[in-house]
């Protein structure tokens, strides 16, 4: 009977025990609390986080449970996947459809085999610099976001270990030449891609997309579909880089909630910036004729000019820029 009551004994302790032992945890630190480093503290802030006190100078490690981690781990596991996913693969979706249905938009007329200067060898560097360079850190952003789900099955967790660590090196270091290409783009673009009333107009049809003559509206080194995506991609693009650069330097400038917030920010802003870039891509392509050699080797045929930058064109002609045979017959009809 003796050792059976021993041990009922100590159970009862510990139970009476229990409530003091936990009120000593939980217990919001007051001004007479103590501090030794011996003793431990768990305390509730306002906010829901379950803190304690630390003796080392990084005071955000005392924090053990934050309810808006579970959240953010939910952004990033799930929504963060579905958001990308139905952000890069709609527009896809989208723009073969138009493709079958449309085709490629072809030159009015014909190539005329006359070439009329576009873009500086700076303007096409700059060009270049930027769109390689983002394409590069989306790739390995999507990597790092969707690796785990679809690569681990088919290359086996070794090889995607080291693939997502190489993909974070080069995201990171591509977004250096990024940036440089984002300012230049900006200074040497930002005073021809202005609103004016003749947008509204390109606006209106689509830039003659949807017009029944199929005839393309006036416009200037820039239509509004071009002013759209220049614009697009440099509040995108800085906002990019600022939330990038921050996530790069953890901690510097704010806590883990503003870590978690510049995150959500950053993947949602990347996503959408991929799916307007397809849609760049698309238009640079397959989806207009001659569009390509803009940038690909700075001249562009003469009837493309006509068809969709004819106040550009005119401007080439005024200047001297364009075909000599049809700037005099330029002058002439003047």
């Amino acid at each position: 009977m003796t050792k059976l009551l021993r041990p009922l004994l100590v159970l009862f302790v510990l139970l009476l025990a229990a409530p003091a032992v936990q009120a000593q945890f939980y217990q919001t630190p007051g001004p007479n609390s103590p501090t030794s480093k011996d003793e431990v503290q768990l305390y509730q802030t306002p906010d829901g986080k379950l803190s304690g006190r630390v003796s080392i100078p990084d005071a955000k490690l005392g924090v053990l449970v934050q309810p808006e981690g579970r959240e953010w781990r939910e952004f990033r596991m799930v929504w963060l996947k579905i958001i990308a996913g139905a952000l890069i693969l709609g527009p896809i979706a989208v723009l073969a459809i138009f493709y079958l249905i449309r085709g490629t938009i072809r030159i009015q007329g014909g190539r005329s085999g006359r070439p009329v200067p576009r873009f500086s060898g700076m303007d096409r560097f700059a060009h270049w610099t930027t769109a390689v360079s983002f394409l590069l850190m989306a790739l390995t952003g999507l990597i790092l976001t969707f690796g785990r789900m679809l690569l681990i099955p088919l290359i086996g967790h070794p090889n995607f270990t080291m693939l997502a660590e190489a993909s974070k090196y080069m995201h990171n270091f591509f977004s250096v030449p990024f940036v440089l290409g984002l300012v230049l783009i900006f200074v040497l673009w930002v005073r021809d891609n202005i609103p004016e009333k003749a947008d509204l107009v390109w606006l209106k049809t689509l830039g003659g997309v949807l017009s029944k003559s199929g005839e393309h509206p006036e416009a200037g080194r820039f239509n509004a579909g071009q002013k759209g995506v220049f614009w697009a991609v440099v509040f995108g693009g800085f906002a990019l880089s600022l939330t990038g650069f921050l996530l790069m330097m953890p901690f510097a400038v704010t806590g883990i909630g503003g870590m978690q917030i510049l995150h959500v920010a950053h993947g949602v802003v990347a996503a959408l910036m991929i799916a307007l870039i397809i849609g760049h891509i698309y238009i640079g392509t397959i989806g207009m004729e001659g569009a390509f050699d803009a940038m690909g080797s700075g001249v562009v045929d003469e009837n493309w000019a006509k068809d969709h930058h004819r106040r550009w064109y005119e401007e080439q002609l005024r200047n001297g820029r364009a075909n000599e045979d049809e700037r005099l017959r330029h002058r002439a009809a003047e």
